[in-house]
Formats: C-alpha cells, sequence, structure tokens
C-alpha cells in the first residue's frame, strides 16, 4: 500500500487567495450556488489529511487507556485492601464485646468491697486474676482495633482518591475517542461524496504511488539476517500482511502502529509499553548506521509513528486508517529514530 507522507498544508498566501476569492464571490448579486464538488485528487488529500491528523489523538488515546487500566487494577486491589480491613474490624468489634461485657458486670464494685462480701477469698482472688487478665486482653483488643481503623480509614480515602483518578482518566480517554471518531467521520463523509467510479480511480491512483514507493502490502516470508528473538519478531510482523490498520487496536485481526510492534516482540518473550512515546523512552537508541533487524523505527518525531527494521533498507510497519500492514523504504516517511529493545 502506499507511503504515510503527510499532505503538504495549503500555504498562508493560498489561503489567503481562497478567503479572497470566496468573499467575493459572496457578494456577486446571483441565486445562491451549491460549494462546487472537490475533484478526486482533492478528496483524496483532505482524506490522507485527516487520517494523519486522527495519528496523534490516536497515540494519546492509547496513553491514557494504559493508564486507564493500571488505575482500573489499584482501584480493584484497594477495594479488597479496604474489605480486608473491614473484616479484622468487625472480628475485633466481636472480641470486644464479650470482654466489655464481663468488665462491666464485676468492675463497678471496689475490689476490697467486693473481697469483704465474698465468703470464699480464694475464689475472689482466683476470679480478680482473671478479670485483671480480662481486662489485659480487652485493652490489647482496644489498641489494636484503633490501629485497624486508622489503617480501615486510610484504605478508604485511598480508593476514593484512585477511584476519582480512573473516573478522570475515563473522561480523558472520551474526549480522545471522540476525537479520532470525528476526523474519521469526516474521512468517510468526503470519501461517500465519491461516485463508484471515482473512488475506483483514486484507489488506482493510490496503488500506483505505492508501486512507485516500493511499498507493499502482498503477503509474504521474511528472510532475511534476523536471528533469534528479534527473528520471531519480525516473522510475527510479516504473518500480519494485509491485515488492516485500525486505530486503537494490538491485534489479532488488526493493529495500529505501536500494537504491531508491541504484539510481535511480545511473541519473542519482550514485554514492550504500549505507545510510541513509552517505547521511545524505554528503549536502547541506536544510530541509523547501526541498525539491525527487529529495531524499532520512529518516523516524524518520537510519539507520532513507529514500525520495525527488517533490513535492506526497509521496514513494516501499520500506516494509517484506510491502509494495511506493509513493508515500505525506510525512507518512506522522515527517519528520526530507532531503538533496540
Amino acid at each position: 500500500m502506499g507511503t504515510h507522507r503527510r499532505p503538504k498544508p495549503p500555504s498562508r498566501a493560498r489561503i489567503a487567495t481562497l478567503g479572497m476569492a470566496a468573499g467575493a464571490v459572496s457578494l456577486l448579486p446571483t441565486q445562491s450556488q451549491a460549494a462546487p464538488q472537490p475533484t478526486v485528487d482533492e478528496v483524496r488529500k483532505q482524506v490522507e489529511e485527516l487520517y494523519e491528523e486522527a495519528e496523534a489523538p490516536t497515540e494519546e488515546f492509547n496513553a491514557v487507556s494504559a493508564e486507564q487500566e493500571k488505575l482500573r487494577r489499584e482501584v480493584d486491589g484497594a477495594r479488597d485492601r479496604l474489605a480486608r480491613k473491614q473484616q479484622e474490624v468487625n472480628e475485633l468489634r466481636e472480641q470486644i464485646g464479650p470482654l466489655a461485657a464481663a468488665q462491666y458486670r464485676s468492675g463497678g464494685i471496689d475490689p476490697s468491697v467486693q473481697l469483704f462480701l465474698s465468703g470464699d477469698p480464694d475464689e475472689y482472688l482466683d476470679q480478680a486474676e482473671i478479670l485483671d487478665r480480662t481486662s489485659s486482653r480487652q485493652a490489647d483488643a482496644l489498641r489494636a482495633m484503633q490501629v485497624k481503623q486508622r489503617e480501615l480509614t486510610q484504605e478508604r480515602a485511598d480508593a476514593q482518591q484512585r477511584m476519582k483518578a480512573l473516573e478522570e482518566t475515563r473522561a480523558r480517554a472520551a474526549e480522545k475517542k471522540d476525537e479520532v471518531q470525528g476526523k474519521l467521520a469526516r474521512a468517510r463523509k468526503l470519501l461517500n461524496s465519491l461516485t463508484a467510479q471515482q473512488r475506483a480511480r483514486m484507489e488506482a491512483a493510490q496503488e500506483r504511488d505505492d508501486a512507485a514507493a516500493g511499498a507493499s502490502d502482498s503477503p509474504a516470508s521474511y528472510n532475511g539476517p534476523a536471528s533469534g528473538r528479534a527473528k520471531t519478531a519480525i516473522d510475527f510482523a510479516y504473518a500480519q500482511l494485509g491485515k488492516p490498520y485500525e486505530w486503537g487496536s494490538t491485534g489479532p485481526d488488526s493493529y495500529d502502529c505501536s500494537g504491531l510492534v508491541g504484539a510481535a516482540w511480545r511473541t519473542a518473550g519482550v514485554s514492550l509499553p504500549r505507545t510510541v512515546k513509552e517505547l521511545y523512552d524505554a528503549g536502547r537508541k541506536v544510530s541509523r548506521s547501526d541498525l539491525q533487524p527487529g529495531d524499532i523505527i520512529y518516523w516524524y518525531n518520537d510519539n507520532q509513528h513507529n514500525g520495525m527494521y527488517v533490513g535492506d533498507g526497509k521496514a513494516i510497519h501499520a500506516p494509517r486508517t484506510g491502509k494495511n500492514i506493509e513493508i515500505v523504504p525506510l525512507d518512506s516517511m522522515p527517519f528520526f529514530a530507532a531503538s533496540r529493545p
């Protein structure tokens, strides 16, 4: 399929010219006219721009989703700890209850009076010793309960804080999702404005550009110089050739760019972060002259798009919405950096 080049935005001069022209037309004393339909090339350019614009919020969505999953696990853990602490407090309350009752029944009379009234001083002294131990156990139980109660209060506050953070990340994820889906909806609307014949012409032009750029999403087997875990990762990536790009996806039927890289290395026993930025920050940086098959390639910058180097000046990547996983020349997009898992 095609390259991942970012289309050039219109120049300020062109924007100004178009704006002036639009203003002049609106002043003409004619009946209202429908806006002219964009040409096939204009639609293609606008669609590619929208797909490119959707990539940055896709990575942001991935990052927030990963944070959301982490917070969800923390919330579950906090709830479990809270339940355990509550059970411990309940058990201590049950222990203290009988002890408090025993003290109440006998602790209200002065010991000397109890001794005077007792018909058996030895029995009284035995009972007094038992009550003394009872009071000591009660004091220990009360101290333990105070500690558990403080722990319970802290656990409750901790759980509430994590749940609040989780709700905030859910809201941020929803915003990014809406942003991505909005751009993709606009792209679909543009594509739907074309006739079947125009769509066919646009797809043919895309295929010609792909062929000229040396890109291919055709099924293939890897026969390069990689070995060990790198070969395992690349073999997996090659097996995904032709599968569609889908934003936010980590497989097995579709992938986004970092989703493909993470899934490939996971089959080799290497766990990697979820997003392009996290992968860049975590990886050991290697120079372009030191590239080896399996290295992660970053195009444009450190947080937009990545793929895997396969050798011979080529890389495999999940490009963008509307395209499939493909092999492309390393320079099909502006090379930024590389890292080694």
